[in-house]
């Protein structure tokens, strides 16, 4: 496994692909499982070579304190990289990804303003810069990503699409634990006790969409809400039934064949976001 920490050692590696080879690219921030796993086995299906990039953005970080306390497991990543058969890791640091602090800033109106967006200000558009740059210094042939971060993946759809980058996208279903947890590197920060709250996400997500088409998206969001409260195991910051593809609120359900529900909520000061889509 070859692993590169500069943009020059890139260039050297990209020099040695040859016109006919395609590059899948798998970009993380590091602290793996499975889900990450999962998206590398997904391009080895189909890429000649396959990237996993490493590296913990602070431009998409709006919280200084979750910045700091992102889980880095470096070692342990590598490990699990070669023994999945990870062909190369770009693993650069702040000062190879950001000589200058960008000045570039990306508006993506309605598609940007609501759930992630409207909670975490600043963060899309730390994720457009770092995932531009990616794109611009890999030149990948496929990028994977999961769908748990269903806004992140349909924002990368939109700069990609809108910048006219050469990289297709290859949206990855959601890897879940046994007992239904979506795996994301911020449970490694859960405790025994913080984890069995934390499943109740996805309990809320089952909720909303038994009821489907027999109520108001509104007022199910809204009992969802109420139950959070009295429960008191988590602190919900949002629960969105949208439109699958542009995620703009239903007026109906029924009125959308295409449905996803999305979710956010604290477990004490651990951020976690999930989500469920729904076909009628």
């Amino acid at each position: 496994m070859l692993i590169l920490k500069s943009i020059k050692e890139l260039s050297q590696f990209q020099s040695s692909l040859s016109n006919r080879e395609t590059l899948g690219l798998v970009p993380t921030m590091g602290a793996l499982h499975q889900g990450h796993l999962s998206l590398l086995k997904d391009a080895q299906k189909s890429s000649d070579k396959t990237m996993v990039s490493i590296f913990v953005n602070p431009l998409q970080f709006n919280n200084t304190t979750d910045f700091s306390k992102y889980p880095i497991k470096t070692n342990e990543d590598l490990g699990l990289l070669e023994k999945a058969g990870c062909d190369v890791v770009f693993m650069p640091d702040v000062e190879e990804m950001y000589k200058n602090k960008p000045t570039l800033s990306f508006e993506f109106g309605t598609l940007g303003a609501s759930m992630e967006g409207a909670f975490r200000p600043g963060h899309f558009n730390g994720v457009a810069i770092v995932v531009s740059k990616l794109f611009n210094i890999i030149k990948p042939t496929k990028a994977f990503f999961g769908e748990k971060d269903l806004q992140q993946l349909r924002i990368i759809q939109c700069v990609v699409k809108d910048l006219g980058i050469h990289v297709e996208i290859i949206a990855c279903a959601t890897v879940r634990e046994t007992d239904g947890l979506a795996m994301s590197s911020r449970n490694l920060r859960l405790s025994a006790a913080q984890r069995e709250r934390a499943l109740t996400l996805y309990k809320y997500l089952n909720q909303a969409k038994s009821v489907l088409g027999q109520t108001p998206h509104n007022d199910i969001e809204k009992q969802i809400q109420q139950d959070a409260e009295t429960q008191g195991l988590v602190k919900l910051e949002y629960i969105s039934i949208v439109e699958k593809n542009t995620l703009q609120v239903c007026p109906n359900p029924l009125q959308s064949k295409e449905i996803a529900i999305c979710i956010a909520a604290y477990v004490d000061e651990i951020r976690l976001i999930d989500n469920i889509m729904v076909s009628s």
